[in-house]
């Protein structure tokens, strides 16, 4: 049971089970599994300054699923494109397409993981697992004992919608799982949101879940809320629940594990709605695009949003569903935006591999990763950076969006730069970003930051370098800032002294 509460805006590790399991066995020449990691393996990840580890993956795999996703005809180009020595025995199934909840024996089964969740948090690391409100596999043990958890069809959907439907052996049709925008998931059977019955089965499932870990990430969560159910099944799903999905699952939940945590993977602008169901984070998707697509004048406009709802928002350039960060921005741009998801209000989510600037996109279905060199210049920046991000007053202190000002007539360079100030006590934090490929110089008015007739030394965690700068002058005129593209300040004020 988890007994202690996360701190405020956690760094969460996405880590990839199997694979991490499996490139540790090649490593250390012998079988690994949960409970038998090396406490090296585990050392190594604390030290990256995170706060949990999200095992992604660690559900009994569908044989079935695996079969699916072997000969799956769109996947094949995805599977040869990450390996090239792929061979069909690299194919595990779907993480997504869930068997039972239960650790699979594969890989230490529930003992292994207790064993490691004990291990993790000996060295001050919560754990975090996967569950899937919308769908399971297609031979999950529901589907023969409990049909009414399902959505059903009839023979004539096989007929009209083959791609949708399936019948089991007992010649009883069931959906696919799907949402209404994209074809349906054929390793899945369709869990029917509006059912009484299957709802109660949730809450009994994620409280088996939270007894073993301290956070689930729920999958597309906003599939089951009432508003796109009921547009995806229309009749077929029965009457809406006066509640949602998530206004019943959560709150009976927390009532065994109060200090467990929600994580939504969230799209369509509902992370409010989901917010309001109780989600203690929802994915920033939104903030995620414009990293990668637009401007830092779009970045800004996402930045002035109400601080309450940003707060419960959860910051990342990557994740499996994502290209890499190295990939999809581009050398410099990717480590900008590390700087900003790391430093902003909210929680950060990171990824397998992401800081050490791996390139390759593993797809979930496979169970070896293909080995690729660390990038020292990467590695280096994440490990400052993700020690500086794990200070308290990242987490306690007071957060707040900077104007910035040009630096001469006619040079509106400024408008690259996105700035804001930490604060705490007598501890002070400012963020220059310049998210563009060209320089840019501006000025920070700190008219408030109680600077005043002292001397101070800023001292920046990301270049590591320091500058002395006259507290009248930022007070008044504001702070002189000249970045080259795409580069960072992270300025931490300290020593201050009186003016000779």
């Amino acid at each position: 049971m988890s007994t202690t509460p996360w701190r405020k805006d956690p760094l969460l590790y996405e880590i990839n089970t199997w694979t991490w399991l499996r490139a540790l066995c090649k490593k250390y020449e012998q079988d690994i599994r949960l409970d038998t990691v090396p406490g090296s393996e585990l050392d190594s990840l604390a030290r990256w300054s995170v706060d949990g580890v999200w095992l992604m993956g660690v559900w009994e795999r569908s044989p079935a699923g695996r079969l699916i996703a072997l000969n799956h005809p769109d996947l094949q180009e995805g599977y040869r494109s990450a390996l090239s020595d792929f061979t069909p025995e690299d194919v595990i199934g779907s993480p997504y397409a869930v068997r039972r909840y239960v650790v699979d024996e594969r890989l230490g089964g529930p003992a292994g993981l207790a064993a490691l969740r004990e291990r993790l948090s000996e060295r001050g690391l919560k754990l975090a697992l996967d569950f899937v409100p919308n769908h399971v596999a297609v031979d999950h043990p529901w589907l023969d004992s409990n049909a009414e958890y399902f959505v059903q069809g009839a023979p004539q959907d096989l007929e009209v919608r083959p791609p949708q439907f399936f019948a089991d052996e007992k010649k009883r049709i069931f959906a696919h799982g799907r949402d209404p925008y994209f074809p349906a998931w054929t390793d899945t059977a369709q869990l029917n949101a509006f059912s009484p019955h299957e709802r109660a089965a949730a809450v009994a499932t994620l409280v088996g879940i939270a007894s073993q870990c301290d956070a689930v990430r729920c999958d597309m969560a906003m599939l089951v809320t009432n508003r796109v159910f009921k547009q995806t099944w229309g009749d077929r799903a029965g009457e809406a629940p006066a509640l949602d999905y998530w206004e019943v699952v959560i709150p009976a939940v927390k009532a065994h594990h109060p200090h467990f945590l929600f994580v939504a993977e969230v799209y369509w602008d509902m992370e409010w709605d989901l917010q309001q169901q109780g989600f203690d984070y929802t994915y920033d998707k939104r903030l995620y695009d414009r990293l990668v697509n637009e401007s830092a004048r779009s970045i800004l406009s996402h930045l002035y949003a109400d601080l309450v709802y940003q707060n419960r928002m959860i910051r990342f350039i990557e994740n499996h569903d994502e290209r890499r960060a190295t990939m999809a921005l581009g050398p410099g741009r990717d480590l900008a935006a590390a700087v900003l998801i790391a430093t902003l209000p909210g929680a950060t989510l990171l990824h397998d591999g992401q800081m050490i600037g791996q390139q390759v996109r593993l797809p979930v279905q496979l169970g070896r990763r293909p080995p690729e060199p660390a990038n020292a210049e990467v590695e280096a920046v994440y490990r400052t950076l993700l020690k500086e991000a794990a200070q308290p007053i990242y987490h306690e202190g007071r957060w707040l969006l900077r104007d910035t000002m040009p630096a001469w007539d006619l040079n509106a360079s400024n408008r690259s730069l996105i700035a804001y100030t930490w604060r705490s006590a007598d501890e002070r934090r400012l963020i220059v970003v310049n998210y563009s490929p060209s320089s840019a110089q501006g000025r920070v008015p700190l008219p408030d930051f109680d600077l005043r007739g002292q001397m101070w030394t800023l001292r920046d965690a990301v270049r590591q370098t320091e500058y002395e700068r006259d507290g009248d002058e930022m007070a008044d005129h504001g702070l002189y800032i000249d970045l080259m593209p795409w580069q960072a300040h992270l300025f931490t004020f300290c020593a201050p002294r009186a003016r000779e």
